[in-house]
């Protein structure tokens, strides 16, 4: 009897979500699609188009499945990402990376809480903006919001966060490449800059190799490094706001364990080629239908309410970036 009603339970809890679920995973789909053949940021695609469909999360069948996407599945893409690196491959770069990538994690998002006072911003926001800036863009964004504490306007900073990173980092691919071919650094170098600066894997990937490929090698690695500080991040920020009650919920980042796990047994070699590739392309597609809930659950004109000083913030942190790594790659 408990078995039945227990499937019977599952089966009701899937239809409730269903609905919101599959409108998600089809903005996911048409924002691959449009990536695939137009080449702009996957993740900006999604948002746009989610934004476009944002009556369906104010009422209707959609609401539920809408919001376990952009929290649940959000978490398991994030976790999923451990597949993308191994230990291998951030100790190739030697001891130097591995020394002074915590320092500009740290110094940046220590500058962006600054920052985000400056520009009279909440502690949330510069936490979210710099953490981005510093990581992995979009991914880390989604990543750092769910562990911070609930406040009011939370998830359209989360969302405008995503987008500015993203777009940020599409004009770094094309600037940075240029500018620092013309400052005169070797491939490695330029390698090491690119990793360290741009916010977003792809787009650190497609400088990189624009380069050469030894500066797009140098480049992946870097930000593999960086990618590998996220769930050090996400625990120190769970563990000091799990007293906050605002956060209405356990603020211990389970999926992060997730994340050092399979990097863990990533680099054991463990894990099959071709299951690795499997979890990596159900990571991209989990977080880009997060990425589509979370513009479904956000109002274009509660975005242009944000004002410039938003903006300014994430700038300043990413010009912040860049010359602290102008400045450490004398030092490697």
């Amino acid at each position: 009897m408990t078995i039945a009603a227990d499937a019977k339970g599952l089966r009701e809890q899937a239809q409730l979500l269903a609905p919101g679920v599959f409108m998600a995973f089809t903005i996911a789909a048409a924002a691959t699609f449009l990536t695939e053949h137009y080449g702009a940021p996957v993740m900006l695609f999604a948002l746009l188009i989610g934004m476009a469909f944002h009556f369906l999360s104010q009422d209707g069948p959609c609401v539920d499945g809408i919001e376990f996407t952009a929290s649940r599945l959000l978490k398991i893409g994030v976790a999923l990402l451990g597949v993308r690196v191994s230990f291998s491959e951030l100790a190739s770069l030697g001891p130097g990376p591995a020394l002074l990538t915590p320092v500009l994690i740290g110094s940046t998002i220590g500058a962006g809480v600054l920052i985000s006072r400056v520009f009279g911003r909440r502690l949330r926001f510069g936490l979210l903006t710099g953490g981005a800036v510093a990581i992995c863009g979009a991914s880390a964004a989604l990543a750092l919001a769910s562990v911070l504490p609930k406040k009011e306007g939370g998830e359209r900073d989360t969302l405008f966060a995503v987008i500015a990173v993203t777009t940020l980092s599409t004009i770094a691919m094309i600037a940075y490449p240029i500018i620092f071919t013309a400052l005169g650094f070797n491939d490695q170098q330029i390698g090491y800059l690119i990793g360290a600066t741009i916010h977003d894997v792809a787009q650190v990937i497609g400088a990189g190799y624009a380069v050469s490929e030894n500066a797009g090698a140098v480049a992946t690695y870097v930000k593999m490094m960086r990618v590998a500080m996220l769930p050090v991040v996400i625990i120190v920020l769970a563990l000091a706001f799990r007293s906050d009650a605002s956060a209405g919920r356990s603020s211990f980042p389970w999926f992060a364990v997730g994340f050092a796990a399979l990097l863990a047994l990533n680099s054991t070699g463990v894990i099959p080629p071709v299951v690795v590739g499997v979890l990596t392309g159900a990571s991209q597609w989990l977080l880009v239908a997060a990425i589509a809930a979370l513009g479904m659950k956000t109002s274009l004109k509660a975005m242009a309410d944000l004002g410039a000083g938003h903006i300014g913030v994430v700038v300043a942190q990413s010009l912040f970036l860049f010359g602290l790594a102008l400045a450490a790659v004398n030092l490697i």
